[in-house]
């Protein structure tokens, strides 16, 4: 009796790519795909009404605020040790970039990828300027509002006022470090979050972009990195647990000034400037690529480098 045939697997569908090379991740959009829709993206956002990116503003505030308490709840009380706890934690921190990428709203730090549209040259600075002030006062509405909630709430008396034990501590800690510490940290802080976004627009659905941005959130929030806008909801909510403080409140204002710049330079130079670097520079001249020609350098248009087969993984 002849063996009966088995169902062949259907063809895989074929890759936009020259030569016919597969790409890596054909669900996804390739780096350079990536670097693109950014700088469009960021484009669009610039020209944006400044009404509707002040709302936007406000949620986004609001969303980096829910995810800020639900990261205080998570960690208050916990028994897994300093490592396992800040990871959950982390993922719980989530949140609220899931919220501002899914459901749509203007975050500053993420904005500051706004670069890319600037260094290629179809905004101007102005208006990059623009948004991130709309923004950033949007960011602080919302997440102050987000205070008054959780105060009125009485969130920092659950578990028997450990909560708010907890956000003192949290506050305290951000408090006690120096100023080239807070820099230091706000600028990795803010790569990663960067980064977060940059693999979000890799992604083609929803489950993609979550699961593109929970481990980069997860990793700067358990290492202790600083967060401009996470800093605009804790250390108000501490310094209304504990009775609002002169130094505290001089404290707090330090903190995310220093924190905002670190956050921009980290996002502006070490994400936007480094990848428009690599994938948006212009193309060389006649003359550039003559020399490079004579210099033995094999100097190539970005675009040439964008259409050759990609190994990034």
């Amino acid at each position: 009796m002849p063996e009966p045939r088995r169902a062949e697997a259907p063809a895989a569908p074929a890759m936009d790519r020259p030569g016919g090379a597969p790409a890596p991740f054909p669900d996804a959009y390739s780096p350079p795909e990536v670097a693109r829709r950014v700088r469009d993206v960021g484009v669009a956002k610039a020209r944006r009404d400044a009404a509707s990116t002040f709302v936007l503003a406000v949620l986004a505030g609001a969303f980096i605020s829910l995810g800020a308490l639900l990261f205080t709840v998570v960690i208050t009380g916990s028994a897994l040790g300093f490592g396992p706890t800040r990871l959950v934690g982390g993922a719980a921190f989530s949140l609220g970039l899931i919220l501002v990428i899914v459901a749509g709203a203007e975050l500053f730090t993420g904005n500051n990828l706004l670069a890319m549209a600037w260094a290629s040259r179809l905004i101007p600075f102005r208006s990059v300027l623009r948004n991130w002030a709309i923004v950033y006062l949007g960011n602080l509405v919302g997440s102050l509002a987000t205070v008054a909630l959780v105060h009125v709430g009485g969130v920092d008396e659950f578990g028997g006022g450990a909560v708010g034990l907890t956000v003192q501590a949290i506050a305290r800690h951000k408090l006690a470090l120096g100023v080239p510490q807070m820099l230091a940290l706000a600028i990795l802080c803010n790569g990663l979050v960067c980064l977060a976004v940059w693999i979000s627009m890799a992604a083609r659905s929803v489950t993609d972009k979550v699961l593109a941005i929970v481990f980069p959130i997860a990793a700067f929030v358990a290492i202790g990195f600083e967060h401009s806008v996470a800093n605009m909801f804790l250390l108000p909510w501490a310094a209304l647990t504990q009775g609002l403080d002169g130094a505290l409140i001089a404290g707090a204002t330090l903190n995310i000034a220093v924190v905002t710049l670190g956050n921009i330079l980290g996002g502006s130079v070490l994400v936007a400037g480094v990848y428009w670097l690599a994938y948006l520079r212009p193309a060389p001249t006649a003359g550039e690529r003559r020399r490079g020609r004579g210099r033995g350098e094999g100097l190539c248009r970005p675009a040439d480098r964008e259409s050759a087969p990609s190994r990034d993984a």
